[in-house]
């Protein structure tokens, strides 16, 4: 049977399955070539069922036997499954089939890792599992055997009866067929236990491979945290007897949070402090809590179909959000998440990848996975909030949970109970939901006998599909500011929903200074005429800690873009103002190292572009590095000082108040590797204790272009932990000249420890590659061959990883005529590989035609 060409689905052509399925029983007999599944699916009919076709999925699938009501049948096998004819009533489907984990590279359904049975079902693997209407809209209770050799035997659920070589499992809660899971293999466990609010026992468990133990008490911490978080904020309690993590070093995606068996790509649940630095700590944290809180917010109540993919993702990623913010500083966690929103989903929003918050339509489901259903999904969770206030989002939440557990919803149903709660229309906030596209906020002002306006004006650049744009409506959070620093309007949100809004504030005796958008109220694009002068006051006294670190941005954006259209010198203001914020020892360390680090050259490219002008990416990186030069000369004096302060004393802990101070020394380090030729760097890394302190070293000293000694040292220290040499093998490339960059990649490319199967290795080497901005640009194209090269070698092994590569192209058309002929040669010549796939010919079909 031939490949059928790809089809594109429409959420407005949604139908609902037109049975019920009351409960599901699987056996799995595991071999690496060659599981046996045997299925045991009781079906009832809708009585309002439209569409009454039997259908069920299943892809790569050897069928053996299949029954209905016990009788033998032969059933059509079609494209992308099965039909049969079945009886009027209720009935009972089963079936046995073969399939092969050991020779799965794409890593979806069951597959093998280093010797482990894993699974990795959302959004559609379980159909390579079993025969199966594999929908999130299909939910059912799950009984599970799992037969095998292996030591360790684990499922979805609560512990069923357990044996020699055979392991049952129950999960009571209905589900759909993404959230199953299944681990096999000699794994040892991390135990602890956690009493609920309502005083119900759990047992918790962290599995790993043998060697691996003692790296999981972070993580253990952070689930107990989680749990009890979720409690306190939400009033969600934990629903089984068990919960069980699995680390597994071969996955696609960070971690899934199936039903009470949540697996992790080993690099977001293993740490320690010798092979894992603050940033690792802190993203496991936030990865854990956000694998938690599914189990209310996509689990108890999954999406209706995909296209509600945003319901869960956006308001997990919101909720991992406020508890990071809660773990460690808030102020210091949304500068973070701006920057990644920016980086990520702004040139998507941007670029020819755009789609809405909840897409109306996809050939793959695999590729919206996005930064703009994840992240933009997010903020419209913090804009609604914001709008609707603590109080009255906390009770829409509880209709929420109450009205919706065990429901399969939409956003429709999502934004009612806020309806209800409130009495407002949210018709026209839902635009947020639909439309595509980053809205850019002009802004006007006029002070006259004590009255100061604001005016506002809204537009959404026209993106695919959507040329036209309604207003939104929009959270505007302002401070006003007199000429002395001090606050006389405290922070007051502004609602906007017109294209076109004033607001007032009476009563004041001299113009003030606004502060404008504060803590990011709303993901837009803010444009205001601004002076040098009147950033540096912001950045010395807005009281509002992002907008205070926006300052800083914007005023070194300004010079950055002199100094690449006209050739300017590195601006005084800048200068003296970071000074005085890095000598600042009332701040927060993690503050001051964030206001000190560069500008992103992709980000800086993004802004030339949106000013008319082509980026040249080379003469981007030489501002950037002139600035860096000029920064670390202007704060040479100060740079010994700073680094002595921020020494921790005592035994390492990955807390906020050491993670701030290690970001700010690492900060500092850089800047004391341009003055000094390396030799603290060099220092540091001969004495360094954890692995914070000895990766920054190592890579101040790859960035200045010194260090091989040292990098040959890490090698020799670190080869055995795979996760250690994900860091090397990637410092090496993002800290490479943009000269030298494909060159470094495509020799690493050679080492015995690549391997590209593993989708860590892979993304460390082509992650970093995309990542540096000059080097990826090279006006040669060598790096555009090259990455193409590698994607096209992966794409017969794992067509999702690869897919998600080739976002790496899409902001090509920003650039000269000159690379754009470049890269869209490449991607032709991607696009014509003989049986690409699926999913890696939709994503390059969109660059393309962007």
């Amino acid at each position: 049977m031939q490949d059928a060409a790809p089809q594109t689905i429409y959420l407005k052509d949604y139908t609902p399955f037109g049975f019920d399925v009351e409960s599901v029983e699987l056996t799995f007999r595991l071999a690496p070539r060659a599981t046996r599944v045997l299925s045991r699916i009781r079906f009832a009919p809708k009585p309002e069922a439209t569409d009454k076709r039997f259908f069920l999925h299943g892809e790569e699938l050897k069928l053996i036997s299949c029954t209905i009501d016990g009788a033998p049948v032969s059933p059509r096998l079609v494209q992308g499954g099965l039909e049969a004819d079945v009886p009027e009533g209720a009935f009972t489907f089963e079936a046995e089939v073969e399939i092969s984990p050991e020779t799965n590279t794409a890593l979806e359904g069951l597959y093998m890792s280093g010797g482990m049975y894993c699974t990795q079902c959302e959004a559609e693997g379980f159909r390579k599992i079993t025969y199966y209407p594999d929908r999130p809209d299909v939910m059912s209770t799950f009984k599970v055997r799992v037969e095998g050799r292996e030591p360790v035997l684990l499922s979805n659920g609560n512990k069923g009866l357990q044996g020699e070589g055979f392991a049952e499992w129950h999960d009571p809660w209905p589900k759909p067929a993404y959230l199953f899971a299944l681990v096999a293999g000699d794994l040892r466990n991390h135990p602890d236990s956690f009493t609920t609010k309502s005083g119900k026992p759990v047992e918790l468990n962290i599995w790993v491979r043998p060697g691996d133990e003692g790296k999981c008490a972070f993580g253990m911490q952070a689930l107990k945290a989680s749990m009890s978080w979720d409690e306190d904020v939400y009033g969600r309690e934990y629903d089984l007897d068990i919960f069980n993590i699995v680390a597994v070093d071969d996955f696609n995606m960070g971690a899934m949070e199936n039903k009470g068996l949540n697996i992790f790509n080993s690099s977001c649940v293993l740490a320690s402090p010798e092979t894992s630095t603050d940033d690792n700590f802190e993203r496991i944290e936030a990865i854990i809590a956000h694998e938690y809180f599914h189990n209310w917010t996509g689990n108890r109540i999954t999406c209706r179909d995909w296209f509600q993919l945003c319901l869960k993702e956006g308001l997990t990623v919101y909720r991992d959000s406020q508890f990071t913010s809660d773990m460690r500083s808030a102020p210091v966690k949304r500068i973070h998440d701006v920057i990644d929103l920016r980086g990520r989903q702004f040139r998507e929003d941007g670029g020819p990848l755009a789609h809405p918050v909840r897409p109306d339509s996809f050939v793959e489901i695999n590729n919206f996975y996005t930064a703009t259903v994840y992240e933009k999904g997010a903020e419209v969770i913090g804009m609604l909030k914001r709008l609707v206030g603590d109080d009255d989002y906390y009770k829409a939440l509880d209709l929420y949970f109450t009205r919706h557990d065990g429901d399969a919803a939409t956003i429709e149903d999502w934004l009612q109970v806020f309806e209800e709660v409130t009495g407002r229309s949210l018709k026209r906030f839902k635009r947020w939901y639909t439309s595509a596209g980053t809205p850019r906020l002009t802004v006007t002002e006029k002070f006259n006998n004590g009255r100061y306006k604001l005016t506002f004006k809204q537009e959404t650049p026209p993106t695919l599909g959507q040329p036209q744009k309604k207003p939104r409506v929009i959270p505007i959070a302002v401070g006003l500011l007199d000429e002395a620093g001090n606050e006389i309007v405290p922070t007051t949100v502004l609602e906007m929903d017109k294209r076109q809004q004033s607001f007032t504030f009476d009563g004041l005796t001299s113009k003030p200074i606004p502060s404008i958008l504060r803590d990011f109220s709303a993901p837009v694009i803010l444009d205001r005429d601004v002076s040098n002068a009147e950033r540096a006051f912001l950045l010395a006294h807005d009281t509002d800690p992002f907008n205070k670190w926006e300052a800083g941005q914007e005023l070194r954006r300004a010079s950055l873009i002199e100094m690449i259209t006209t050739g300017a010198a590195p601006d005084s203001a800048f200068l003296d103002a970071a000074a005085q914020v890095a000598r600042d020892d009332s701040l927060d360390p993690d503050f001051r190292q964030l206001v000190l680090q560069p500008i992103g050259q992709d980000d800086l490219a993004q802004t030339l572009a949106a000013m008319g002008h082509t980026p040249d990416p080379q003469a981007i990186y030489d501002a950037s590095e002139t600035m860096a030069q000029s920064l670390a000369q202007h704060l040479a004096d100060s740079l010994p000082r700073l680094y002595a302060d921020t020494t921790v004393e005592g035994p390492y802990s990955p807390d906020a108040a050491g993670t701030g101070k290690r970001a700010l020394k690492a900060r500092v380090l850089y800047m004391l590797t341009r003055m000094d030729g390396g030799a603290q760097a060099r220092a540091q890394f001969a004495r360094a204790s954890n692995m914070t302190e000895q990766l920054a070293s190592l890579n101040a000293l790859l960035s200045d272009e010194a260090g091989q000694l040292e990098n040959a040292a890490f090698f020799e220290q670190w080869k055995g932990d795979r996760l250690v040499m994900d860091k090397w093998f990637a410092s090496q490339v993002a800290f490479a000249s943009p000269e030298t960059c494909a060159e470094t990649a495509k020799r690493l490319t050679g080492h015995a420890l690549f391997d590209m199967r593993n989708p860590n290795r892979f993304r460390a080497v082509f992650g970093a590659l995309a990542a540096n901005h000059a080097g990826f640009h090279h006006a040669s194209g060598k790096g555009y061959a090259l990455l193409a090269d590698w994607l096209i070698k992966l794409d017969a092994i794992n067509p999702q990883t690869t897919a998600r590569m080739c976002t790496a192209f899409q902001t090509w058309k920003r650039y000269d005529s000159t690379r754009q002929t470049l890269v869209k040669a490449q991607l032709e010549r991607i696009l014509a590989t003989a049986g690409l796939s699926g999913d890696t010919t939709e994503m390059v079909s969109r660059i393309l035609e962007g």
